[in-house]
């Protein structure tokens, strides 16, 4: 029987679960988990509930976020601006076709990973080894698909509305030519 809470993070629509133990957590708190990328913080957005029948072991909550992880998150923020500048003037460098998205650092800044854009498979070993040597972390490049990259960056739908992408849909379903026209 395990003590289960549901998670979102920054940029991500999708709630993920984790295992809280010794602690207390509510709604809209701000917490320290671990994922498989490293130590990231996220927002409490389904009260802990006990769950008897897990399939897989959960990663667990590390804490409720302290005033150190929220300063770390800010400080992270703004290293993550210089790494996107970075990182850009050597995609120019390497005169890749790709269009950058987003940077972003784990909490414990262990891992940077790079979200872009592109209409093709580009080989960007180089690319990483080159900010590698620059972060001295570690580094992913992930390539998002157009609807993940207009979800990321936001925007204006046809309807005048807030993208569906960026807001509520978080599993994206074939579609069809004919509903494209019916949106021009």
């Amino acid at each position: 029987m395990l003590r289960v809470v549901g998670i979102k993070f920054e940029h991500n629509l999708k709630m993920y679960f984790f295992e809280i133990r010794n602690f207390d957590l509510h709604y809209g708190q701000k917490c320290v988990v671990e994922t498989v990328l490293g130590l990231e913080m996220g927002e409490v957005v389904k009260r802990p509930f006990i769950c008897e029948n897990i399939k897989n072991s959960l990663k667990p909550v590390i804490r409720p976020a302290q005033e150190i992880d929220i300063l770390q998150l800010q400080s992270n923020r703004e290293k993550e601006k210089i790494a996107f500048e970075i990182a850009n003037q050597k995609i120019q460098e390497h005169q890749l076709s790709m269009k950058l998205l987003r940077a972003h650092y784990t909490l414990d800044r262990g891992r940077l990973t790079f979200y872009f854009g592109s209409e093709e498979r580009i080989d960007f070993r180089n690319l990483v080894k080159d900010l590698a040597a620059i972060f001295r972390t570690r580094i992913e490049l992930r390539q998002m698909g157009v609807r993940d990259e207009a979800g990321m960056i936001g925007g204006c739908g046809m309807c005048g509305r807030e993208l569906c992408c960026s807001t509520f849909l978080i599993n994206f379903e074939p579609i069809s030519i004919k509903m494209a026209k019916e949106q021009n």
